[in-house]
């Protein structure tokens, strides 16, 4: 009994494994390839990022002089009289007056308290914000997709463990049968027999509906065709060695969420800056070269032209603004102080989320070899329990009992194996390094 139970589960396994090498095989790596090629939400941070690029330039500092072309004409069409001063009058109906000039201005900046440079440094950290929240978006969708990706390896194994439940409820069908047959067993034995047959085959739709609905839910996350059809890999691959000490510190170095906070400091730092230039002089200089010409249809000048360099120097300097300026350093103070909170903030954060991810990935291993251990013995359980129901010694209840106990055993191991890859996933991510 033992051998025709094992090989009839044996052949069912390897039918559905048959069906599986049909499907291409996505490996972990290939998954997260795919998302960080296709994800929309990496699409986006990317081109946040590339418009932070382009922001970073001296003529967005205010740095760079500005130069501009004018062209202006002036018609007029008027009835005329004039007087000149030695009495004589003259008059001109519609006469026409026309006035052009044109020509090009340059005009720049050339102290502003250094505000200029300030907004320079600023606009680099702004890109360097860029970058750390695309690393962010990153790892958060990494993240997301080796989660998906171990979860369908447990409903893959769950799938499979509910097949051999169903072999085995199968076989106890055709046992109770046999035994009907020949008068050994109540006809209530076969009929509990085909109801554990009925609920295994229902769990095994549930579980198959959950298996398709995490695929399309990882199709999604790599942002490809949803009805793509694949299978993943059998197991997955524990870090058992990860230390809190060293997930901390580079937590400190590389954590997205933390470096988004010091930058903002500096940003702060940096607006800081800006402020304090109004309390500075305003210098700017122009020049230009200038064409004029004018046309007079009455008096003495009847057209009139030029040409030639203009070229001025400006300055000012706020003296009072109602204590606007005071006011506006105090706030900018305050930030530069709310950013330093929320640096320190951020950082107990993590390293809170650290401790207490840490402490569960611990416990996780050793549920890991717990479970392992259950369900090696639920197995020869399960054997034994075949065996004694073959020669009619137990009762269908406990066959039940001893099958059902394979299964949940099997569930529990396939729950902790994912679990502790999940811990090991949180705390990579939370140290800003995540593997694959």
């Amino acid at each position: 009994m033992k051998r025709i139970v094992f090989f009839t589960a044996m052949l069912y396994v390897t039918t559905l494994t048959a069906q599986d090498s049909i499907r291409p095989l996505l490996t972990l790596k290939r998954a997260v390839a795919i998302a960080l090629e296709n994800n929309y939400d990496i699409k986006l941070a990317s081109n946040d990022l590339k418009i932070d690029e382009q922001n970073v330039s001296w003529a967005n500092a205010g740095m760079l002089p500005n130069v501009s072309a004018t062209f202006n004409q002036d018609n007029a069409i008027q009835n005329s009289t004039q007087t000149r001063s030695d009495g004589t009058v003259q008059e001109l109906d519609n006469a026409r007056n026309n006035n052009r000039n044109y020509g090009v201005n340059l005009g720049w900046t050339i102290f502003d308290g250094l505000r200029m440079f300030a907004r320079y440094d600023q606009l680099q950290e702004l890109e360097k914000l860029g970058q750390t929240e695309l690393k962010l978006t990153v790892l958060t969708a990494v993240s997301d997709v080796m989660t998906t990706y171990f979860d369908l390896v447990q409903q893959q194994q769950m799938l499979k463990a509910l097949d051999t439940a169903i072999v085995i409820s199968r076989q106890r069908v055709t046992t109770a049968e046999n035994r009907f047959t020949i008068g050994k067993a109540a006809r209530l034995e076969v009929l509990n027999a085909q109801v554990d047959l009925n609920t295994d085959q229902t769990n095994y739709l549930r579980q198959k509906e959950l298996y398709r609905n995490t695929k399309t839910y990882l199709n999604e996350l790599m942002a490809r065709d949803l009805a793509t059809d694949f299978v993943v890999a059998d197991s997955v691959v524990i870090d058992t060695k990860l230390q809190l000490a060293d997930l901390m510190a580079l937590a400190g170095q590389q954590n997205p969420q933390i470096q988004i906070a010091l930058i903002n400091k500096r940003v702060a730092e940096l607006n800081l800056k800006q402020v304090k230039a109004n309390r500075y002089p305003q210098i700017a200089v122009t020049t230009g070269y200038i064409f004029t010409e004018s046309e007079n249809s009455l008096g003495f000048a009847r057209e009139n032209s030029g040409r030639g360099f203009s070229y001025g120097l400006s300055a000012s300097i706020n003296i009072f603004n109602g204590f606007l300026q005071r006011r506006n350093e105090r706030i900018a103070k305050l930030q530069i102080d709310n950013t330093d909170v929320q640096v320190k903030q951020q950082a107990q954060s993590v390293n809170s989320q650290l401790m207490a991810a840490y402490q569960t990935y611990l416990t996780n291993l050793e549920l890991v070899g717990l479970e392992k251990r259950n369900e090696e013995i639920a197995r020869q359980n399960l054997d034994i329990t075949m065996e004694k129901y073959r020669i009619g010694t137990i009762t269908t209840l406990e066959v039940r009992t001893a099958q059902l106990n394979y299964v949940n055993a099997i569930a529990r191991n396939s729950t902790a194996q994912y679990n502790a890859k999940v811990s090991e996933t949180t705390l990579r991510e939370l140290a800003g390094n995540i593997a694959f």
